[in-house]
């Protein structure tokens, strides 16, 4: 097993790429702390670990809260006495950020507030425990468009996702970096359109659909477990000597 006997926090694990990175990661022998605004969603992924033979639990909480994020660690520590791997998958677009009807400032707050500010906060305590034992691993979850522009007619030119999600990057390089000398390596994924939750709006249209698929080389869209087999080899041993990259896992998107 590739994380034999190693404790994990993974955000935004109630659906989606964290609720695959969960379940991915149990199976390679972690102890998960399955992390979401949804208490019952979080607890329905537990459930699925528990069934497969697992060991996880849930918390459920807001990233872009400090108070909240540091809780999801301690709670955490507090289980399983530490923390080796944290993913930061939690993540909303605006798209779902908020109810319709909310203001452009609005939207760009709450943006900004799970996907950067979140990954800031939590990203601070999960260091700082990391810092008193051996160290750790932090995948941080951007996407392509941290690296590229929404498609004309689909993102909008003052779409905040965008923007958030390049900060992450930079986020990532700078943790890098500062943290090396800890033995904390931190990295980044950067997925392209995949079937989840965030992106059901667009792909329930045939036509949005046909032209996304299109756009990516591969002549599809991702899944969630292909992310998660991404993140799963970023933490791992096997990934030692890797820390500040940005990986796209894209189907070749960000290629053209």
């Amino acid at each position: 097993m590739r994380l034999n006997n190693k404790i994990a926090l993974i955000t935004g694990a109630g659906s989606g790429i964290g609720k695959a990175t969960a379940i991915r990661f149990a199976t390679e022998g972690a102890s998960v702390a399955v992390v979401d605004l949804s208490k019952t969603d979080a607890q329905k992924t537990v459930s699925k670990i528990e069934n497969l033979g697992g060991k996880a639990i849930a918390i459920s909480g807001d990233v872009s809260i400090g108070v909240d994020a540091e809780s999801m660690v301690s709670s955490t520590v507090d289980v399983f006495n530490r923390l080796d791997i944290l993913i930061n998958s939690a993540g909303v677009t605006a798209r779902n950020a908020l109810s319709p009807g909310s203001n452009p400032e609005e939207i760009w707050d709450r943006v900004l507030e799970v996907n950067l500010k979140g990954t800031y906060l939590i990203s601070s305590y999960a260091v700082k425990n990391m810092q008193k034992g051996n160290g750790g691993s932090i995948v941080n979850l951007s996407s392509i468009m941290g690296l590229v522009g929404y498609p004309a007619g689909i993102g909008g030119g003052l779409n905040p996702y965008p923007p958030s999600k390049g900060g992450v990057i930079q986020l990532t390089k700078n943790m890098a970096i500062d943290f090396a000398k800890d033995n904390i390596r931190v990295n980044c994924l950067c997925p392209g359109f995949v079937e989840t939750d965030l992106t059901k709006s667009l792909t329930e249209d045939p036509k949005i659909r046909e032209s996304l698929e299109n756009r990516h080389p591969i002549g599809r869209l991702g899944k969630p477990e292909e992310i998660a087999s991404a993140a799963l080899y970023l933490s791992s041993d096997e990934a030692s000597y890797i820390t500040g990259v940005s990986l796209a896992v894209d189907g070749g998107y960000t290629a053209q």
